[in-house]
């Protein structure tokens, strides 16, 4: 397959209405692009001159990107979606060498995320399961540390281990009820640490926080100080109560491939590198230019969904509130190896982690335990982790000091007897949320401009996938605005606010504008929101019959409050 070019441009009319003898027309812009996607054929050798327009340009296909472009096709807004490599996924992708599947890093995906229920079809991504706890290497070997929710045999068996004592025990179930009781906006907004002094200051011991707590939430977050935000601590924690440890059966690339399949197949140009994005004007007119030469014009704005490090390059020198300055990145380096089963003397879908306080591994584990379908019958696979990238060290010499280390763990016999695979390095792993950090930035850098990734949210799957729906949902709200500033008659004055309009026992939101025409002869109540909650009367508006027609006929811009019965409503009246 190859990728052509836009078929037609075409405008048709969104919305009419009537009032007296005049006749109003809100346009609505449908871009029909015709262009098909081979991750084989560089496009620089099929795309076509007269590619030059669509509705929204999303620059990056991880999981950012696929989530800011699902919401926009659910919007029927068309977009092109644009990646530098051969794939979706961004970080989150898998490998398939010698029928082994290679996730590139350390990857699990936690069920319990709250965005991911929404939009994911987890029963399709077949999910496999970890044991909810972990093995602890200390002291020459393996101790238990179990979720007494789950398995509470083995909790009260762990009750008396050297891996923190019974008192650490207890504060890690009111810990679990501190953050259960507690929403994701009041976590991400709580005074906030480092996950280190939160720990300390809840009580917990040294021995629990160097033997599990580094090892465990060190391998979450590429972070074995724990100085990353309390925040994200509460967070993940809260969502380890909620759900569980899984691995998709496909490899942890199944889950962008999932968000990807639910997009129009001429939507995604894999192959091809953004190389400047720049403003024609002042009405959110954005240009695109390609590494192959091309330019794409984006008619309602840009989408940035890349790593932090690229966002930087891209927006040099823009007159916009964006950092230029970032924290270093948290990286890590995976290595992979196949074993007979015969090998392996363990059969548990377990994770094992590091709690003696010596040597480079962190964590690992055997991802065929957890999903056999990683590798071919009667393989093992054997995945192990590093925090840091280990520059400096070959990995010729990684391979032989993992294999040494692991040697003391499961004796020399079985980790000797394992074939290296590969080695993954991934120095952006993870944006740094050392404090101070905002988990809620403003996707919207300017009108016609907004990015989004985990590190304008918090640096997990889920954040991801909010920060692309969120960049998504900004475009939309202005786009809407935009239409009313150019095809509003004049007599209506605007006032900057938020409003849950009342009009004729039919209940709307009307985003940003309230529309106060000269001409009264009907009203009708507004009423102030905050958080989407009716909290205060404002005051008694009065409205024109024209204006309440064009809010139950434009669902762009207004839509409904509460059941969904008032979407069938507003369909049926447009």
């Amino acid at each position: 397959m190859t990728i052509a070019g836009l078929s037609s441009i075409s405008f048709t009319p969104h919305h009419t209405f009537h009032h007296r003898r005049r006749r109003h027309h809100l346009l609505k812009s449908t871009t029909r692009i015709s262009a098909q996607v081979s991750v084989t054929t560089p496009p620089s050798t099929t795309l076509q001159p007269n590619l030059k327009k669509t509705g929204v340009i999303v620059v990056g296909a991880g999981l950012a990107g696929l989530a800011a472009a699902k919401r926009l096709h659910s919007d029927n807004i068309p977009f092109l979606l644009v990646e530098a490599s051969d794939g979706v996924g961004g970080r989150v992708r898998t490998d398939n060498v010698d029928g082994f599947l290679l996730d590139r890093g350390f990857q699990i995906f936690i069920t319990g995320y709250p965005e991911a229920r929404k939009i994911l079809d987890y029963e399709a991504l077949d999910l496999q399961k970890f044991y909810s706890g972990a093995k602890v290497y200390y002291g020459g070997g393996f101790h238990t540390v179990a979720d007494p929710l789950r398995h509470l045999a083995d909790a009260i068996q762990s009750l008396t281990n050297p891996i923190g004592t019974i008192v650490d025990k207890s504060l890690i179930a009111l810990t679990r009820i501190r953050v259960l009781t507690q929403s994701d906006d009041q976590i991400f907004s709580a005074e906030e640490t480092s996950t280190v002094d939160l720990l300390k200051r809840i009580g917990f011991s040294d021995s629990i926080v160097d033997r599990f707590f580094r090892p465990f939430f060190g391998g979450i977050f590429f972070d074995r100080d724990l100085e990353t935000t309390s925040r994200l601590f509460d967070f993940i924690f809260k969502c380890l109560a909620l759900g569980d440890n899984t691995l998709p059966a496909k490899g942890i690339s199944a889950i962008p491939e999932q968000l990807a399949s639910k997009l129009p197949s001429n939507s995604i140009i894999l192959n091809t590198r953004v190389d400047a994005i720049d403003s024609e004007s002042e009405l959110s007119s954005y240009t695109v230019r390609l590494n192959n030469g091309d330019i794409l014009k984006a008619e309602h704005g840009v989408i940035l969904a890349v790593e932090e490090p690229e966002a930087v390059k891209l927006l040099a020198g823009k007159s916009i509130d964006f950092p230029v300055q970032i924290k270093p990145p948290r990286s890590t380096v995976c290595l992979y190896f196949s074993a007979d089963r015969s090998r392996v003397p363990v059969q548990d879908p377990i994770l094992f982690i590091n709690g003696s306080g010596h040597g480079i591994v962190n964590n690992m584990f055997f991802a065929t335990n957890v999903a056999p379908s990683y590798g071919p019958p009667g393989k093992v696979l054997v995945s192990v982790s590093l925090i840091g990238l280990y520059e400096d060290v070959s990995d010729e010499e990684l391979k032989m000091k993992v294999v040494e280390e692991l040697s003391g763990w499961f004796g020399k016999e079985v980790a000797g007897s394992w074939t290296y695979l590969r080695t993954y390095r991934v120095k952006f792993a993870q944006p740094n949320q050392c404090p101070p950090t905002d988990l809620r930035k403003n996707p919207k850098l300017g009108l016609g401009l907004y990015v989004c990734g985990d590190y304008r949210t918090s640096a997990t799957f889920d954040g991801a996938l909010v920060s692309g729906r969120k960049a998504a949902e900004a475009l939309l709200k202005d786009r809407s605005l935009k239409l009313w500033r150019h095809h509003a008659p004049s007599r209506w004055i605007d006032i900057r606010c938020e409003y849950v309009v009342v009009s004729q026992h039919v209940q709307y939101v009307a985003y940003d504008y309230k529309f106060i025409p000269r001409r009264r002869n009907a009203r009708c109540q507004a009423h102030r929101i905050k958080d989407r909650g009716v909290n205060e009367t404002d005051q008694l508006a009065r409205y024109s019959r024209p204006t309440r027609r064009i809010l139950e006929l434009d669902s762009t811009l207004v839509e409904p409050s509460s059941s969904s019965s008032y979407s069938s409503t507003l369909a049926s009246r447009a």
